[in-house]
């Protein structure tokens, strides 16, 4: 069998797998500090869903990190406000995010659709 076929595509699934998204130990009680552990991941949806968690000003700091580049994951890291937590932060970063890259899609498509492209605009 093909190694790409056996690898889950995660950008056409709608839901999330269970062990695709983690919480690191020493999360706060209120859990409004967290660090979450996403697995085949890297810089380029943690710099874009570090920007979107940021957009929320319930948000007191978003980071991420990539431990060491020989393991397929990526830590990020989120502190609140108390009117939030962070796994609420990061629910609202990914509907963003996921928004945002709708958004772009349609754009796109729209100025494919009218031919746009040619002009390079």
């Amino acid at each position: 069998m093909d190694e790409a076929a056996e690898t889950p595509n995660y950008i056409a699934l709608l839901e999330v797998p269970d062990e695709k998204l983690g919480i690191l130990p020493g999360a706060s009680a209120d859990l409004t500090s967290v660090t979450f552990c996403i697995k085949e991941e890297d810089h380029t949806l943690g710099n874009s869903l570090r920007w979107a968690i940021m957009q929320n000003p319930q948000v007191d700091f978003c980071g991420y990190s990539i431990p060491h580049p020989s393991e397929a994951k990526m830590n990020v890291r989120i502190q609140t406000t108390e009117q939030t937590n962070a796994v609420e932060a990061m629910e609202k970063g990914i509907d963003d995010l996921r928004s945002v890259c709708q958004l772009m899609k349609a754009r796109f498509q729209q100025r494919i659709a009218q031919g746009d492209y040619a002009r390079g605009e």
